[in-house]
């Protein structure tokens, strides 16, 4: 059975005076969402390659380095909420734009801020842009491609794991090429961001060539301003597992290489280990997404992947340095969640203004409930000694992350929820 998405119709916009360019229109908007994409996780994992080098040069204490692991989620929660209203005044593709123009600019900056102060409030900028295009990625896969929500969604997925791979696996290399000074190798990525800007630079001057911002829906429809989404369970539902994937996400991308470091593997070793960690998410962001959008109840997708969170964790647990390459690969697997989540976006709404607030939502609270996680690990592992503790509680974490996402996962819209629970007039 098609999920309701594959049924939206196309908006009269395309078939009107500005449907002459779409073609062109089209794959340029393919290729500014892969470019995007690319963008949206180097800032964060490259600066995990080198945050040793980064606290020795700055002079930054074992706290505020710890804090730094929680600013991702922090910036994503705040600046994330702003996406829907931004887009509606000056339209996704110039938000998505500004977006990129941020990551660049913030790139650029913060290593040559001299100080700590300066280095987060550079990053902070490159996160701003990151946060806004999350949240808007799924509202432009929603009204550019409404009856390829999944493979698109699976094309931008991919693409994100593969920028997250890639900074994990070459930020070291990359800096000991370019002299081996930590300001070069940070810097280096703000080329990719200079290039994610410029296919959307056609898309904001030219604004009537593609689908118009999605108009006030008839009435009955839930869509629109109107839409009370914390009246629907299944957008908390989807908003707590959001926030528990992210939450595994950023301590995998804190500290599993410190963990493995720990258990006596080579520091070279342990960040190729992060990197096949990112890596799985290259095919399987791709597959699962198209295999979601085919099914009515994403809950077998949502419980394998918690299952293989699992069973890493208990490997981490008992033998991590033996049987480390496997507890990478299923890790790897469990954090495809992601790409799961952004799905069930696209299809727990009806409308492109229901998947704006779904999105917004979602992304906001998820990435709130996340902020603790990272910072609640490296409190445990630093009293407690070791990473027992810090596993056990990654893999707590898991159970109720595979129950809210069975529940996200049931073929169900916000927009017939708010209205069932809405009060009668």
């Amino acid at each position: 059975m098609a999920p309701p998405t594959a049924e939206t119709p196309i908006p009269a916009e395309h078939t009107g005076p500005g449907a002459a360019p779409r073609a062109w229109a089209v794959r340029l908007v393919t290729v500014g969402i892969v470019l995007a994409a690319l963008n949206l996780r180097p800032a964060i994992t490259s600066l995990g390659a080198l945050l040793e080098e980064v606290r020795d040069g700055l002079g930054m204490s074992g706290t505020v380095a710890g804090l730094l692991t929680s600013v991702p989620p922090l910036c994503f929660a705040v600046f994330g909420v702003m996406a829907p209203r931004l887009a509606r005044r000056f339209g996704a593709s110039a938000v998505v734009c500004a977006g990129m123009v941020a990551i660049a600019a913030g790139l650029i900056i913060r290593p040559y801020t001299g100080s700590t102060v300066g280095f987060l409030v550079a990053s902070a900028l490159a996160l701003m842009g990151i946060a806004v295009s999350n949240v808007l990625m799924p509202v432009i896969v929603k009204r550019w491609f409404p009856d390829r929500v999944g493979s698109m969604t699976g094309l931008y997925s991919m693409a994100l794991a593969l920028g997250t791979s890639l900074a994990a696996a070459t930020t070291v290399p990359l800096t000991d090429a370019l002299g081996g000074n930590w300001r070069t190798g940070l810097v280096a990525w703000a080329v990719l961001g200079v290039a994610a800007v410029l296919p959307w630079l056609p898309l904001v001057r030219h604004r009537g060539a593609g689908p118009a911002e999605p108009a006030r829906p008839a009435a009955g429809t839930g869509g629109g301003d109107g839409l009370r989404i914390t009246r629907s369970r299944t957008a908390w539902a989807l908003a707590v597992f959001f926030g528990l994937q992210a939450t595994a996400a950023y301590i995998t991308m804190g500290w599993m290489a410190q963990i493995f470091r720990d258990s006596g593997v080579s520091a070279s070793t342990a960040g190729v280990l992060l990197a096949v960690v990112m890596a799985m998410g290259v095919p399987l962001a791709f597959v699962i997404p198209r295999v979601a959008a085919r099914l009515t109840h994403q809950g077998p997708i949502v419980i394998t992947l918690g299952l293989c969170g699992l069973a890493g964790y208990a490997g981490l647990y008992f033998a991590p340095s033996s049987g480390a390459w496997a507890w990478a690969v299923l890790l790897g697997i469990s954090n495809c969640a992601f790409p799961l989540a952004l799905t069930m976006v696209g299809m727990r709404a009806r409308t492109g203004a229901g998947v704006a607030k779904l999105s917004a939502f979602a992304q906001s609270t998820g990435y709130l409930i996340s902020i603790p996680g990272p910072l609640l690990v490296g409190v445990l592992y630093q009293h407690s000694g070791g990473w027992g503790a810090p596993i056990a509680l990654m893999a707590a974490l898991m159970v109720p992350q595979i129950v809210v996402g069975v529940l996200a996962g049931r073929n169900r819209t916000i927009e017939d929820e708010a209205a069932t629970s809405a009060p009668a007039s």
